[in-house]
């Protein structure tokens, strides 16, 4: 049970004991709470073993059917196709659980981000003890650089800033204090006087008592979120898993129909089943896992060069399917680094700060006003006062040598009710002291400006306006003043720096976008594809950098999580059709975006690099993490990282991913063409008059050798021009859409008719070769459908043979196996072949080649448009 009690009086009581020397649990106490709550650890989910992983794998439809199809192969007494598909589904199910392994290790990855020490307070002895071994009770010690070791209440607060960015999105640490009271319902992370498992003292030191662990942080929170939120299933497992079912049922009735003709036509009943459940074998694509596998990973290879490292194979694909791209704006759209981009002084806003005059004071209170230090010769410190820094250098002011030039004497820290920091220096035979803080709370202060004409008027009013103006563009706005000393103040005295201060500026900071992103943003536009912005950080914050990046126009707005949570499903399912930008969203509200946009029919890609994206990461359709800066959660939870943290990266992503969908669609309109030709041609004969056109060896060889290395080869066709122009592909779209399915059709007439009309040339010449002609010519035209279904629409003499070199050695590979089919006797046997004639090979291959003629010309057309608008023949 939570002790709740801790947050309120009982925290003063562990305060008062700390402060009287007798503070700390005693080690009775610690051994009886460690019992009853357990270690300060994430609880781990069991891990299925490796066979049962392995099995699972079983359960897709299309698997089952390869299953059958080899059963049946075997039956016929191929044993060689048998193997080539019990290899394939063995593969298939190996990666299948090699990639649910991995996606496993997301919450071992959550444990790892627990500080693996803790400096505590036990029976009055500070000392080291492991953050699994904390209890509700324990008081921790605070310092800066430390990973807070679980939910703490702050006792003691020193200048004690936290960076929470990982939970909240927050690209600004917060400020920690000890005297706020927290309102019900205030979110956890808002208040002030906690510190939260998993985030990171960046600056100052503080002292905290236990008030939750493990699974009741709000890290296990997120954690419990993480590990209850299922994945989704890709679309291409969704458009696979169907057509497996509609395959099986075709292929079963389409055998019952051949094996009755036969029998009807008086053929042996034994004869037409073998040849029924040859072409039962054949009518199934026993290569497309294979295709897609290859598919996938040459894309996933392609993409690793593009710095996307893909950890779940079918997300390649995925991403040709992304509606809407959800990305979180801190680290992932911006910089994730407090960059100053503006300054106000001497009355007017100024881009650049001046080395002269009074923007030289202003300069020497941004090198001088922080506790930045130098760490390996970099400036290292708390993300606004290193942005200030960095600022100040870049204008020629340097930290390290003014403060050998003015030395620091003393410093006022900042703290949440002055709001505001003071530092005082040695300046020949008096004593500067710099302010910086809040300008509410710093230019009432002020009482002139520094550098102004005695005479001048100062107008604070002005002033605040200047500084609200900032703040309207979303900007962090601190003010600079300045006040000199007679000597240093005593002590008890600090606060007489604080007053009758000159003025000396403003500077407005901001973490802006990243360089390439408006680009990328524009080309997902172009793409047709919907980006949002879902972040922690403050609303004003949001829209700016929204508009910045394209994302939003002047006129729109954005929707905070206090408004979100005011709206049920069906008003959220509404807003998101002209919202675009969400702020001030927790984990949850992230989640419940992600399921609403799925509800509404899209495809969801969603960015993240923190804790708290990492449930949405996993829900969406895809995940995608920053490599960099990402935490081992988000990276763990998403499909593939950004090893560049770019999100142009995604752009890259999508176009392989649609590349990747347009071959595995190309490889299944190839074979379903192909088979089709055969089932034609097998069922036709019959009714024509014509004897069984093939054996069921035949039947087989011409779908291992047609469906093998072509179909691989497609694999590595080239994208299509224009693929990044044309809106994303529906999600419910079936996968004959576009024409595939009256192509299916009317390309397996072409082949059965052209295979039919070889053979009764053959026969009517009584020629004793007749059965190799037609298998000839069977086999010869789905090379060169292979060749012409290369692209969809455009010209083979455009994009050339050589575009594709595997697909040319793929057909030439299984041409010269024909021949040898053909023509080397210990073949003949084995394939009941015949030696053709040099005349009438060169016609087969004639014949043959119409195929190609006839599909360049149904390319042509759907060019002009004449044929196949949307999924309509006309």
């Amino acid at each position: 049970m939570q002790p709740t009690d801790w947050y309120g009086s009982d925290a003063r009581a562990v305060l008062d004991a700390f402060q009287s020397g007798t503070s700390g649990l005693s080690q009775a106490l610690v051994r009886q709470r460690q019992r009853e709550y357990g270690p300060n650890a994430l609880p781990e989910k069991r891990r299925r073993p490796w066979l049962l992983l392995f099995v699972s794998q079983f359960r897709d439809f299309m698997i089952l059917v390869l299953l059958a199809a080899a059963a049946v192969s075997g039956l016929v007494g191929d044993a060689a196709d048998t193997a080539a598909i019990l290899v394939i589904v063995m593969l298939n199910a190996i990666v299948g659980s090699v990639q649910e392994r991995r996606a496993e290790n997301a919450i071992a990855a959550l444990r790892k981000m627990s500080a693996p020490s803790a400096r505590v307070v036990r029976e009055g002895k500070a000392g080291n003890v492991a953050a699994s071994d904390l209890v509700p009770g324990d008081v921790v010690l605070l310092e800066a650089g430390a990973v807070v070791p679980a939910d703490l209440r702050l006792l003691e607060a020193e200048a004690l800033q936290v960076d929470e960015s990982a939970l909240t999105g927050e690209s600004v640490s917060v400020h920690k204090q000890v005297e706020v009271v927290v309102g019900e319902g205030l979110p956890a992370a808002e208040q002030l006087n906690m510190a939260f498992k998993g985030s990171q003292v960046t600056h100052g030191s503080g002292l905290g008592v236990v008030v939750a662990i493990a699974r009741d942080t709000e890290l296990g929170r997120i954690a419990e979120l993480l590990s209850s939120e299922p994945k989704v299933r890709t679309p291409l497992q969704q458009r696979l898993t169907r057509f497996g079912r509609y395959l099986a049922l075709a292929v079963l009735g389409i055998c019952a129909i051949v094996f009755a003709a036969g029998l009807l036509q008086g053929q042996p009943a034994l004869l037409m089943f073998l040849t029924a459940v040859s072409l039962a074998v054949a009518a199934i694509p026993e290569a497309m896992p294979a295709v897609i596998t290859v598919s996938l990973a040459l894309g996933a290879r392609k993409l690793t060069r593009h710095n996307a490292l893909i950890r779940n194979l079918p997300a390649v694909e995925t991403l040709g399917s992304v509606t809407c791209i959800c990305a979180d704006k801190t680290g992932t759209l911006t910089c994730n680094q407090m960059t100053v981009e503006a300054f106000y002084y001497a009355g007017q806003r100024q881009s650049e700060l001046q080395a002269e005059g009074g923007a030289r004071e202003l300069g020497l209170a941004m090198a001088l006003n922080n506790d930045v230090s130098l760490e390996a010769g970099r400036p290292v410190g708390e993300p606004t006062e290193l942005a200030m820094c960095i600022a100040a250098a870049d204008a020629g002011f340097d930290k390290q040598q003014l403060s050998d030039e003015f030395p620091r004497q003393a410093a006022i820290p900042f703290d949440s009710e002055r709001k505001r920091m003071s530092t005082l220096h040695q300046a020949g035979g008096q004593v500067v002291g710099y302010v910086k803080g809040a300008p509410e709370q710093l230019i009432p202060l002020c009482c002139r400006e520094y550098g102004a004409d005695a005479a001048a008027q100062f107008d604070p009013q002005g002033l605040l306006a200047a500084a609200e103006s900032f703040a309207e563009e979303g900007y962090r706005v601190l003010a600079f003043a300045r006040r000199e000393l007679a000597a240093l103040p005593a002590t008890g005295q600090d606060g007489d720096v604080e007053r009758q201060l000159d003025f000396l500026g403003l500077v407005a900071l901001i973490d802006p976008p990243r360089a390439e992103a408006p680009q990328a943003v524009a080309d997902c536009v172009a793409a047709g594809i919907k980006p949002m912005m879902i972040t922690g950080d403050h609303p004003a914050t949001a829209m700016v950098i929204a508009r910045r990046l394209g994302l939003a126009g002047d006129s729109d707005q954005s929707l905070s999580g206090d408004q979100l949570a005011r709206l049920d499903d069906a008003q959220l399912q509404h807003a998101l059709a002209s919202t675009r930008v969400f702020a001030r969203v927790s984990p949850e509200q992230k989640l419940r975006i992600v399921k609403a946009l799925q509800q509404n029919g899209e495809f969801v890609a969603m960015t993240g690099d923190g804790v708290n994206d990492a449930p949405a990461l996993k829900r969406a359709n895809i995940g995608i993490a920053m490599g960099m800066k990402g935490t081992d959660v988000a990276r763990e939870a998403a499909d593939m990282v950004l090893l560049d943290d770019n999100f142009a990266t995604i752009v890259s992503a999508v176009r392989a991913g649609r590349s990747v969908f347009d071959n595995i669609r190309k490889f299944i309109k190839d074979t379903m063409s192909s088979n089709s030709g055969e089932i034609w041609t097998l069922l036709l004969a019959p009714f024509l008059g014509l004897p069984v056109p093939l054996l069921p060896i035949h039947i087989l060889w011409i779908n291992l050798v047609t469906d093998g290395l072509p179909g691989l080869a497609f694999s590595a066709e080239p994208a299509e021009p224009g693929i990044m122009t044309r809106p994303p592909r529906p999600p419910k779209e079936n996968i004959f859409a576009h024409g595939m399915w009256q192509h299916i059709i009317w390309v397996g007439l072409c082949i059965a008719g052209i295979s039919l009309a070889a053979m009764a040339w053959a026969i009517d010449r009584e020629a004793a070769h007749w059965q190799t002609v037609v298998f000839t010519v069977l086999m010869v035209s789905q090379l060169f459908h292979s060749l012409a279904v290369r692209a969809d629409t455009v010209s083979l003499l455009r994009i050339g043979l050589f575009s594709n070199l595997p697909m040319l050695l793929a057909v030439t590979v299984t041409l010269l196996l024909q021949l040898a089919v053909i023509y080397l006797p210990a073949l003949n046997k084995v394939f009941a072949t015949q030696p053709l004639p040099v005349l009438d090979l060169a016609i087969c291959l004639a014949l043959s080649s119409t195929v190609l003629i006839v599909v360049e010309l149904e390319k042509w057309l759907v060019r002009r448009g004449v044929i196949y608008q949307g999924d309509t023949l006309v």
